[in-house]
């Protein structure tokens, strides 16, 4: 059985970034399958569809493949207008983008994330360990993660402060002061909802209920209003990794063919080979193909799968992504001069 959308989410459950997909699915009673993933490299599921990129999660609606949460929460919006969770005014659509930007690029998730507990299991792991480090470009031994811990929870105690003092100060439920979740809210809370449900990431000295009252209200808040939309929303339809692969190589090409922005500084052209993919994580692995779309905001390239030899469109978002013709590399950690 598969879904009447043809969406299917590729995640694992405790991916935080694949958190922010399946919230927006659920608070909007979206119905979609789900194909889960190995947490660790090989997935051999998206690379029998041809896809290079390592990231979770991917989401695809159809033959199309879209890469990377911001630009997949994008294309939700656009998909599903009526009821959609993302703001109107334009200050207010300016304050959700500054939130992505926020809580994505300008540090708050990777402070997150280096606030793991070094007693974690996951850090005892030598294949998660391993994988980690090629998905980074840093060292994730445990001792290189204790070392950096103090310096991550102190700038994750500032971003808790912003909030309590500034966005949550006037004891609004919601980041728009909306009824229900919105889109901001999501591109706001998924660190710290994340951080919080993780045992002894964020010590109770340092990040008590008591000194940020209405940033843990709000996590409470939300957490319940996930429950409820739940509770209403279509059951996910859960799908093998076959299953999911001969979903979408039999399904249609889910939007038209764009154009090439002829004003684009990179100076590529329609149906030109070239590669793309991630210069802030998971930079090893790069995407190739037939040039189809370039705008100021996504590239998207056509490959064909492995099974089923069918034509696949995956998509990129702009932000943080790099696109070339292909040379020949060797995977590395990107320097300044890359």
């Amino acid at each position: 059985m598969a879904p009447h959308n043809n969406i299917v989410l590729f995640d694992y459950p405790f991916s935080p970034y694949a958190k922010r997909v399946a919230w927006y699915l659920t608070l909007r009673g979206i119905e979609y399958a789900q194909c889960v993933q190995p947490v660790t490299l090989p997935r051999e599921d998206l690379n029998a569809l041809g896809v290079k990129y390592r990231r979770i999660p991917l989401l695809s609606i159809g033959r199309n493949i879209y890469c990377d949460t911001r630009l997949i929460l994008e294309k939700l919006e656009q998909r599903f207008p009526s009821g959609s969770l993302g703001a109107c005014q334009p200050e207010q659509r300016a304050l959700e983008k500054l939130l992505q930007i926020w809580t994505i690029d300008g540090g708050v998730f990777s402070r997150a994330a280096q606030a793991l507990p070094p007693e974690m299991p996951l850090l005892n792991d030598p294949k998660w360990v391993k994988d980690r480090e090629d998905y980074m470009g840093r060292s994730w031994a445990k001792e290189d993660v204790a070392k950096g811990r103090p310096e991550a929870l102190a700038h994750l105690r500032g971003a808790f402060d912003l909030l309590e003092s500034t966005l949550l100060a006037d004891g609004r439920d919601w980041v728009l002061g909306t009824e229900k979740p919105s889109l901001a809210d999501i591109e706001a809370i998924w660190p710290f909802h994340w951080l919080s449900g993780l045992e002894g990431a964020l010590p109770p000295s340092l990040f008590g209920k008591e000194e940020f009252p209405k940033v843990y209200g709000w996590i409470d808040r939300f957490s319940s209003a996930l429950k409820a939309a739940k509770a209403s929303a279509p059951n996910v339809i859960s799908l093998k990794g076959a299953e999911a692969i001969q979903f979408v190589t039999q399904a249609e090409l889910a939007e038209p063919e764009g154009d090439v922005d002829a004003k684009d500084p990179l100076g590529l052209k329609k149906g030109q080979d070239v590669e793309s993919w991630p210069t802030d994580s998971g930079f090893n692995h790069r995407d190739r193909g037939q040039l189809v779309t370039l705008t100021q905001h996504e590239v998207v390239l056509k490959t064909q799968a492995k099974v089923g030899h069918k034509d696949i469109r995956i998509h990129h978002p702009r932000t943080n992504f790099r696109i070339r013709p292909p040379v020949w590399y060797k995977p590395h950690w990107p320097s300044i001069q890359d």
